[in-house]
Parts: structure tokens; sequence; C-alpha cells
């Protein structure tokens, strides 16, 4: 996908990560612009156009998670990918509630790191016009999949790519259980502790989208999976 010009905005203190990342990126086709703390980074993003940030969660002057809400409040759609240490799993709760794609946890391998922006990249740069420009429609709300929209009873919501994707899998199993394993699989490769705790904060946002529509209902099926529900009301 470098052919695409995608230029990154990388967020990183650790100089030589951060030199090696730059590298590497640049040699797969992805321009990248190094910042050593998150108030750099900002500033940079405010001056240059992006498609693409990478941030370390742990930063000087401004940590990632301040970074990426001032970005996402300006850009609601340039994909985030987190870099977090082990022993930070639980901040990346809130790292999916301010609005990220993904993580990577340290230490990774370039060829990883590739792998997961590739399909970010899939999920949230599909150009408005393509054939699989699909609108789901239900209750009194619908999801413009490829634009990552849902407008519920009339008020719009911009979607992060996992919550447009979770979405779309409730939709197409509407009024039927949606299993949690095999969502876990499809939309996060591996039905970890971890990653099902993921999946709950993208369930409680989505829930909270869908309130304004009083037609619909996202049900947890308790140790299955979940519902949504288009009621009678």
């Amino acid at each position: 996908m470098g052919d695409q010009h995608i230029k990154v905005l990388l967020a990183e203190d650790d100089y030589n990560l951060g030199n090696i990342l730059k590298n590497y990126l640049e040699a797969k086709g992805f321009p990248s612009t190094l910042f050593e703390n998150g108030k750099e980074a900002f500033e940079g993003f405010m001056h240059d156009t992006y498609n693409f940030c990478i941030i370390d969660i742990m930063m000087p002057v401004k940590d990632g998670f301040t970074l990426a809400k001032e970005i996402r409040a300006i850009n609601k759609k340039i994909p985030i990918l987190f870099l977090t240490a082990k022993s930070m799993q639980e901040d990346i709760l809130k790292a999916f509630d301010i609005g990220a794609d993904d993580y990577i946890t340290k230490p990774f391998s370039m060829e990883e790191l590739l792998v997961r922006m590739n399909a970010i990249m899939r999920r949230s740069m599909q150009a408005d016009g393509q054939s699989n420009h699909v609108i789901y429609t239900f209750g009194k709300s619908s999801l413009d999949y490829v634009r990552q929209i849902l407008i519920a009873n009339g008020v719009e919501q911009k979607l992060t790519s996992k919550e447009a994707e979770l979405l779309k899998l409730l939709c197409d199993n509407l009024n039927e259980v949606l299993d949690r394993t095999y969502t876990l699989k499809r939309i996060w490769h591996d039905d970890s502790y971890f990653n099902a705790r993921s999946m709950d904060v993208y369930v409680t946002k989505l829930r909270k989208f869908l309130k304004e529509d009083d037609t619909l209902e996202l049900i947890n099926v308790h140790g299955v999976g979940f519902k949504l529900v288009v009621t009678n009301t």
C-alpha cells in the first residue's frame, strides 16, 4: 500500500527506535516525520498533512493519549496506531475510548507493524466511490460502512474503523446472536482475554451512539456474544 503516498506522523521519544521505524517505513514507501514528544508532534500535525499516525503512549512533555485526543478533535478519520509497553495493557482500553484504530505491544517486529498498518488502511481508506459502498439500514438508523458514518435517528456519528467493522458484523447478523469468539477472531485476529475487554469497550461505545434510536437495542447475550435487535417501538 506504499504506492498510495501515505505520509506517516511518528511520535516516539526513544530516538533509536524512532529512527529504526522511520527508516523502515520510508524503505516501504511511507514518507515519515519523527517527533520526540507529543507537543512537537501536535505542532507538526497542524503544519503538515498526514494520512496515518503512529503514537507512543509514554512520552515526555505531552503523552500519547493527550496527543491522540487533540488529533481526534481536529480529524475524526485519520488512522491512529498506538505503541505501548506490555505492562500498560489496561491503558489500551483508554486508547480505544479515545478512538485508536489499533495498538501494538513492544517489542514488535517491523513486519507485524506493517501488517497492522495495511489492515487499518484497508478498512479505513477505501475511496467513497467504490463498488462495495454499502449502506446498512436498521431501525431508524443507517451505517455507511465505507465512509464509517453512523446516522442514528438523524444524529450523525463518525466511527473508527474497528467500530464500523463491529457494527457491520452486528448488522450482518441483525436480530441474531453475534458470537464473541468469531467477532474477536474476525476483527482482532485473536480471542485473548485482553482483546475481549477491548471489544467490550467498543460495544459500550456503539450502545451509547445507538441510544439516539429507540427502536434499537444492543444486548449482551451472557457467555455467547451480542445481539442488535430492532424492536417494534
